[in-house]
């Protein structure tokens, strides 16, 4: 390395786990490993000896991560978490017996949070979701991908996009917005679902493109909500608009989800509990990246989790995502997902981080940016009080993270939201 110039620099990782393949580890670890970075961007990496010989001076920004594993920030790659209200009641019905279904027959489920979200104005929106978006970044996520789903008109759902395109300039942690238009069909074309799908394909998402609020489209692939048919209207309408292609499915029942985003090329297919080999080969070969929600069957209580092993037999890229939303998975903390991909679908501790940082940032579009420690991406790193890797998802519910940087700065600080983090200057 020669001399470089740089504004941050931690040192003394132990490891600094890169998430960059690096002689035949996969998660490219560095003893006593350290990053530097100038005006938000990774400079340099290697061993502290390494880097400090190769900068011109002392940054400004300087952090000795001795005792503490370092991973890239967390991409947390599916999340609806814009609404207003809670379910707990809900929670309460499930474990009274009810299902997912029985309690949307009742009128519950997505469409008592669209009642909710239709009332609220995008303020109200804004200032009900910083709280969860906080509580993501002192977990250790500096990127999430966020999608509207829950006003199904196209006031509503440009509303909801309006409040993620705010709370993005609000806060450190990076938002990525999808469109889910076709997230449920609304009490008021229960009758005409075809109608409502026209109403998404001819104004919608034209409405959401000229905009230019969401990178991504996305539909609700499943029994009961939107055929595969119709699905596939959706989609090419998105890709039309110059949309990014994502597709919730086989989350409940095989109906064709995961073969539709394989056709489509979508960029991922979430949840994918209910598919097979078949599936995952499918996808492999189309490049679509799985975006996994254990945390979701395990909210449900469902017999069965997706075969994450599968997936990863067929060189599936495997993604994690916390599907943070009021009725099924109130939940904000990659770490604990993390920690139930290994224990409900026998991930290792390795290829769970690699779902919350490399296959995350590919699942959300970002690869090129994020989701691995290397010169020329973001600066986005978390320190962890843990021994290793292993440590993180074996002690699990504690919150370990103790330091995150976001861009070349530092937003959580022993474990507390700096002004930074809070949006401030910093």
């Amino acid at each position: 390395m020669s001399a470089l110039r740089a504004d941050f620099l931690l040192v003394h990782a132990s490891p600094l786990v890169t998430c960059e393949p690096r002689d035949g580890d996969p998660l490219g670890a560095i003893a006593d490993g350290a990053v530097a970075a100038h005006e938000g961007r990774i400079v340099a990496v290697g061993t502290t000896a390494e880097v400090t010989a190769a900068l011109s001076a002392k940054p400004e920004v300087f952090v000795d991560a001795g005792g503490h594993v370092v991973t890239p920030g967390l991409v947390d790659a599916h999340t609806h978490l814009l609404f207003a209200g809670s379910r707990e009641h809900e929670f309460v019905q499930r474990l009274q017996g009810a299902t997912y279904q029985e309690i949307a027959a009742a009128g519950g489920g997505i469409l008592s949070t669209v009642a909710r979200v239709r009332a609220a104005d995008r303020a109200q929106l804004t200032a009900a979701a910083l709280p969860r978006l906080r509580r993501m970044l002192l977990h250790g996520t500096t990127t999430a991908e966020a999608k509207s789903g829950y006003g199904l008109t196209t006031a509503d759902e440009l509303k909801m996009l309006e409040a993620i395109a705010a709370l993005d300039a609000l806060q450190p942690v990076d938002l990525v917005a999808t469109f889910l238009g076709a997230h449920e069909v609304p009490p008021e074309f229960r009758s005409d679902p075809n109608g409502f799908v026209d109403l998404v394909v001819e104004e919608m998402t034209p409405a959401v493109a000229r905009a230019r609020l969401a990178e991504f489209c996305d539909v609700f692939c499943e029994q009961g909500v939107f055929t595969p048919e119709q699905s596939q209207r959706i989609l090419e309408a998105g890709a039309r608009a110059g949309l990014r292609l994502k597709i919730h499915a086989d989350e409940f029942a095989r109906t064709g989800g995961a073969a539709l985003a394989a056709e489509v090329h979508a960029v991922s297919a979430d949840h994918l509990i209910q598919s097979n080999a078949a599936d995952f080969a499918a996808l492999q070969s189309a490049g679509v990246t799985a975006v996994l929600c254990p945390g979701t069957p395990f909210t449900l209580r469902l017999p069965k989790f997706a075969d994450a092993r599968g997936m990863l037999a067929a060189d599936l890229p495997v993604a994690l995502g916390t599907d943070l939303n009021p009725g099924t998975s109130m939940n904000e903390s990659l770490p604990l997902v993390m920690s139930l991909a290994c224990i409900l679908m026998q991930m290792t501790p390795g290829e769970a981080l690699l779902g919350a940082t490399r296959h995350a940032a590919r699942a959300v579009g970002r690869a090129d940016d994020i989701g691995a420690l290397a010169v020329g991406k973001h600066a986005d790193l978390v320190a962890f009080d843990a021994p290793s890797v292993d440590y993180l998802p074996y002690h699990y519910g504690a919150n370990l993270v103790r330091l995150v940087v976001k861009s070349g700065r530092v937003v959580v600080a022993d474990g507390r939201l700096t002004a930074a983090g809070e949006g401030g200057a910093g």
